[in-house]
C-alpha cells in the first residue's frame, strides 16, 4: 500500500493507542461483477474493495457462508484516533515490529484508522511486539 499513512520518516516514531475489536473475521474473495451480499452487512468492522478482478468483503467470519472462498481467523485490532490525515509512519509503525517478527498482517485503512488484520493464533504474540515497540492498547 502506499499513501499517506505509508510515507517513510526514519526521525520518528509514532506512539499509537490500539484496541483489539471482538470476534473473528474473515478475508473473501468474491467475483469482481458480484453484488454486496446479504451476509456483508451488520455489527462488527466492515471493508469492501472492489478491483477489476475481485471484490474483496471483511467482516466476522460467522457470516461468511462456507462455499464461498475466504481467509478464515484473523482477529482485528484499530488504531485509536484521530491521526492528522497526512501523518507520516502510521502502518509502517504498525507493520514494522509484526513483520519484524514473522506475524502477517493484512491491512485495511478507513478516514480515521487503521485496522489490521493478524492470524488470531498469533494474537498474544502480535500484543506483545506492539507493546514492545512502544505502542499502547486502550479498552
Amino acid at each position: 500500500m502506499t499513501g499517506h499513512r505509508d510515507q517513510k520518516d526514519q526521525s520518528r516514531t509514532n506512539q499509537i493507542r490500539l484496541r483489539m475489536l471482538p470476534g473473528r473475521y474473515a478475508v473473501a474473495q468474491l467475483a469482481p461483477d458480484a453484488p454486496l451480499p446479504d451476509w456483508f452487512d451488520g455489527p462488527g468492522f466492515t471493508a469492501m474493495a472492489r478491483a477489476e478482478d475481485e471484490l474483496t468483503l471483511i467482516c466476522l467470519e460467522d457470516r461468511v457462508p462456507d462455499n464461498i472462498i475466504a481467509e478464515r481467523g484473523w482477529s482485528c485490532l484499530r488504531s485509536v484516533g484521530p491521526f492528522a490525515f497526512d501523518a507520516v509512519g502510521i502502518v509502517r509503525d504498525l507493520v514494522t515490529p509484526l513483520s519484524d517478527n514473522g506475524i502477517g498482517v493484512f491491512v485495511c485503512c478507513t478516514f480515521d484508522g487503521e485496522h489490521l488484520l493478524l492470524p488470531s493464533a498469533q494474537e498474544q504474540q502480535a500484543r506483545a511486539q506492539l507493546e514492545a515497540a512502544g505502542h499502547v492498547f486502550v479498552p
